[in-house]
């Protein structure tokens, strides 16, 4: 009788809400995963899943993935977005601007200090030879994320068309990436419109349903005020972003003026934060169109060289335009030829700023206007074609660092045989043995330095 009484206690321990959970706590946990979000936005998802839903229980299953297939339809990094909509969630404004923050600065201090490392050594044959096998692993990492999205998205023939549509505009005509995202869009609304079967998404992100005991924020938690759709919120959360944009912009335009560097970066990275359907790969080929080709802040090379570090450090992949941003600021000595990395790290933090704000304000804002309008086909399928659109961009942003990867002197130029099979072997890695991203990069690192050494 004992035993079944503390086994029946022990049962409804398990499933008893947990303790209430302080600022002070959340702002802890949401610190250290700024340090161990590894692995891309599905790993994000999945540690926030792990810690949030089976272990600390502070959101329900169901809940969780209502918060994901929000962020899903918004532009921007969904794994930052999440972790923001939580905190917000949690603990109101404040919780969610501490949420996203932290999310994000572990990987900006990160990234500035390995950007002034490739800029000043980074001919040295250590790092060359780190980097020599890191570059063909990225591509095969690219190649991989295409077909992750592509077998989530490409359903049906229509959306098999759009992706390839996309794919020959990017490729073939070099159309804008704005243009290509604005088109699907078009199309989208009218296949939802006359063909809305085949616009339809289900929920396909995120675990499955699973029930881990009570959480803090259940199913059945009563709304919480501030997560109500109030208009006059809206507007004023609206109206402080706004400003948030505007002080620093003008203060640019005031210092340095409209053609100056700083200020176009800021403008830049504002217009590709609105562009981030489909996460960091879909935007890099408008990412690369402008940094590398327009404005030359960065080479080609060194735009591969970036999305390497990218992948090799936590936070959002997104955070490459950090290492854009430092790169074109030490590269062109925006401060004098004596300040070069205070002109590499303030670039790097204003494009970073500028790239996530619109990020905060969607989720502060418009979380519960994008609540409402969620099952609305109007809105859904416009993000559907999108998200075909960008497999087909995705395949051009692998095709395009496959060719510098393999003839980093040209077509005209040798095929490095060393390259193509390590990234053969990244491949093999990623598909056949689900090696995670990490593993797969320190592996090729060491081989390229083998490589570069034995050579």
């Amino acid at each position: 009788m004992n035993e079944k009484t503390a086994s029946t206690g022990e049962h409804a321990a398990a499933h008893a809400a947990p303790s209430p959970v302080t600022l002070a706590q959340a702002t802890r946990y949401w610190l250290r995963l700024g340090f161990i979000s590894f692995g891309g936005p599905a790993g994000q998802i999945a540690i926030m899943h792990h810690e949030l839903v089976e272990k600390r229980r502070w959101i329900s299953e169901k809940r969780f993935l209502h918060a994901l297939n929000y962020c899903m339809v918004l532009p921007g990094p969904e794994a930052q977005q999440l972790a923001t909509y939580i905190g917000w969630l949690m603990h109101r404004t404040w919780g969610g601007i501490i949420a996203g923050v932290l999310f994000v600065l572990p990987s900006l201090f990160i990234l500035i200090a390995l950007s002034a490392i490739y800029m000043a050594w980074g001919e040295t044959p250590l790092v060359a030879g780190l980097f020599y096998g890191i570059k063909p692993a990225v591509t095969a990492i690219v190649v991989q994320a295409a077909h992750r999205i592509g077998s989530r998205t490409l359903r049906n023939p229509w959306l098999w068309s759009i992706a390839a549509a996309a794919f020959v505009a990017i490729f073939a005509l070099n159309l804008p990436f704005p243009l290509i995202v604005l088109t699907a869009a078009v199309v989208g609304y009218l296949g939802g419109r006359y063909v809305p079967d085949s616009f339809r998404t289900g929920g396909g992100h995120g675990p499955g349903k699973a029930s881990y005991g009570r959480a803090l924020i259940d199913n059945d938690t009563p709304t919480q005020a501030h997560t109500r759709l109030r208009w006059g919120r809206l507007a004023q959360v609206a109206a402080i972003g706004g400003l948030l944009w505007l002080l620093p912009m003008g203060l640019l335009l005031a210092t340095v003026g409209w053609r100056h560097d700083y200020t176009q970066m800021a403008w830049f990275f504002t217009k590709a934060a609105l562009l981030t359907f489909g996460g960091a790969y879909a935007v890099l080929p408008y990412v690369y169109q402008g940094a590398v080709e327009r404005y030359d802040w960065l080479s080609g090379r060194q735009m591969i060289d970036g999305l390497a570090l990218g992948e090799t450090t936590p936070g959002p992949l997104i955070m490459v335009v950090a290492f854009v941003g430092f790169v074109g600021g030490w590269g062109k000595a925006l401060l004098g030829p004596d300040a070069l990395f205070l002109a590499g790290a303030l670039a790097a933090v204003l494009v970073t700023w500028f790239t996530f704000l619109p990020s905060f304000i969607f989720i502060l804002a418009g979380g519960p206007l994008v609540e409402s309008t969620h099952d609305n086909l109007n809105f859904t399928a416009p993000l559907t074609a999108i998200t075909a659109a960008v497999v087909g961009v995705i395949l051009n942003l692998a095709l395009f660092f496959g060719y510098h990867v393999l003839w980093p002197e040209g077509f005209e130029g040798r095929f490095d045989a060393a390259c193509a099979l390590i990234a053969l072997g990244a491949a093999v890695a990623l598909f056949k043995y689900k090696r995670n991203v990490i593993q797969v990069l320190a592996a090729c690192a060491v081989l390229g330095l083998l490589i570069q050494v034995l050579s």
